[in-house]
């Protein structure tokens, strides 16, 4: 078993389990068949994060859902990214300021500055899904992702924080290799930016 899954690694098997043959939560699922329907995902696979559930669903091109998992999101609540976050050290940013933010971005393989490959959901407020690193035993970052509510899986500076397992089976191979879509639907009313698409 990898290391970084640690102790926590049978409940979080558990929780990563592929759904096959189900279907996402009605806002995902709607975004879905919206995105396919308009050609928005460029005929590419694609992965929409719930932030009110703090769950990222990953799905075909065709708009099937491959499979799902619990994710660690930003904080602070809100949808949009404080000007120039990007630029900053993660000492400066104030914990108001830890937004993960909405909207729909154009993804990018890419690597953080220790190598490890991420996948950029907005280069420029820093924002990235990458495998989550339990670096800091106090954040319970594994114990958190392992709970079955949503509730306590705010902790991180705005990036989405995925189990590793789910990351190298769905994200990796999904949009680790080519530009891709990663809609992330607004949790405050009216938040986040437009995701583009046309009402269904």
């Amino acid at each position: 078993m990898n290391a970084r899954v640690s102790s926590c690694g049978v409940l979080l098997a558990l929780l990563l389990a592929p759904l096959p043959g189900s279907a996402a939560p009605g806002d995902a699922q709607r975004l879905a068949r919206a995105a396919v329907a308009a050609g928005d995902n460029k005929g590419g696979s694609f992965a929409v994060v719930d932030k009110q559930l703090a769950r990222v669903f990953v799905f075909k091109a065709d708009g099937t859902l491959l499979a799902s998992s619990p994710v660690l999101l930003g904080l602070a609540r809100g949808d949009a990214s404080v000007p120039g976050i990007g630029e900053r050290k993660m000492s400066e940013i104030r914990p108001e300021e830890r937004t993960t933010p909405a909207g729909r971005f154009t993804s990018e393989p890419g690597r953080n500055l220790s190598g490890e490959d991420i996948v950029w959901v907005d280069y420029d407020a820093a924002v990235s899904m990458h495998r989550v690193r339990p670096n800091v035993k106090a954040e319970r970052r594994l114990e958190r992702l392992a709970t079955p509510t949503a509730a306590d899986n705010r902790i991180t500076y705005g990036c989405i924080n995925v189990p590793v397992a789910f990351y190298d089976t769905y994200v990796e191979p999904a949009l680790g290799h080519r530009q891709g879509v990663v809609y992330v639907l607004p949790e405050m009313p009216g938040g986040g930016k437009t995701l583009g698409l046309p009402a269904e």
